[in-house]
């Protein structure tokens, strides 16, 4: 069966991220973002169309070395199978996410604010110095929802549509994004076409979040309420999706003013009928974002056997 391999290295790969976590050195999607700013320094001009030529050889390289190592032992269920698992353990960032929201939830509960403060920019680019312990808990729980969606639900969305080049691709899209998709002076222009193709790559895996959220709830009616209620109102297309869907999971409010170095943002309120978010909640925000990455494994395996099967059946 095509599919099988793609079923198995999945889950493997799924599995060792769950146990192991990312790499502390070495790991490909930082060798990825090494390569791309050193493309970028020999690229970079105060213009969009400069920017598009960037995000095209960066993801295009990817993804055709992608495509060709998945050519290249399609004829081998095992290669093929070990092939996706390293790719999935690659581009997921589930544990690690979690392990980083905790280590703060931890230290927010000993009191350690400072320590807190000190670990929130391995999580989340806001600037910490003047948050305090409900602030942080609130940059913590909408990371996990915002990163549940893109290292998690978006990357086997895309695995399961395209396979290994999928996985890698997206990846690679939303690391050029991280790098040069925010709004600076230096990456206003350049940047755009990097930030726009993050927005179209993360649309579908932004509400197939939304809705394992509801689906993994205790209160699915509530979830669904404040998801369609509030999604939208966020400034970024996908971003809101994930962290209403968790606002209404966890029975909490997220959203409002924040601050990332010298810039502010004011962002409407989700959930705005429930308490605001503490740091208890971080673990529970947490074992949330277990729960729909094992749903979203499912969903997209499920999804890609199922096509796979009835292309195979198809009548030529």
């Amino acid at each position: 069966m095509r599919a099988a391999p793609y079923l198995v290295g999945a889950v493997a790969g799924y599995l060792a991220d769950a146990r192991l976590g990312d790499p502390r050195r070495g790991h490909p999607v930082a060798l990825f973002g090494t390569a791309a700013g050193r493309l970028e320094r020999r690229l970079w001009r105060d213009r969009r169309a400069v920017g598009a030529v960037y995000t095209g050889l960066a993801v295009g390289t990817v993804a055709g070395g992608a495509a060709l190592a998945a050519r290249a032992v399609r004829r081998s269920p095992l290669a093929a199978a070990a092939v996706t698992a390293s790719a999935t353990f690659t581009v997921l960032g589930g544990t690690s996410l979690t392990r980083e929201a905790r280590t703060i939830g931890d230290s927010l509960a000993a009191g350690d604010l400072t320590a807190a403060r000190e670990r929130l920019p391995h999580l989340c680019g806001r600037d910490p110095s003047g948050l305090d312990e409900q602030q942080i808990a609130r940059a913590v729980v909408e990371s996990v929802a915002e990163n549940t969606a893109d290292a998690v639900v978006n990357a086997l969305v895309w695995g399961g549509i395209a396979g290994v080049p999928g996985l890698l691709a997206f990846r690679a899209v939303n690391t050029l994004d991280a790098m040069v998709g925010h709004k600076s002076e230096r990456y206003r222009r350049f940047g755009w076409a990097s930030a726009r193709l993050d927005d179209v790559a993360g649309w579908p895996g932004a509400r197939l979040t939304a809705l394992l959220a509801v689906a993994a709830s205790d209160s699915p009616a509530r979830t669904w309420r404040v998801w369609r209620r509030d999604g939208s109102a966020h400034p970024s297309p996908n971003a809101g999706q994930a962290e209403a869907a968790f606002a209404g999971a966890l029975g909490v409010r997220l959203g409002g003013t924040l601050r990332y170095g010298d810039r502010v943002e004011h962002r409407p309120v989700l959930g705005a009928d429930h308490p605001p978010v503490t740091s208890r909640d971080i673990d529970r925000a947490c074992r949330l974002s277990r729960r729909v990455s094992t749903l979203a494994l499912a969903v997209t395996t499920t999804a890609r056997l199922a096509a796979l099967t009835l292309r195979t059946r198809r009548p030529r």
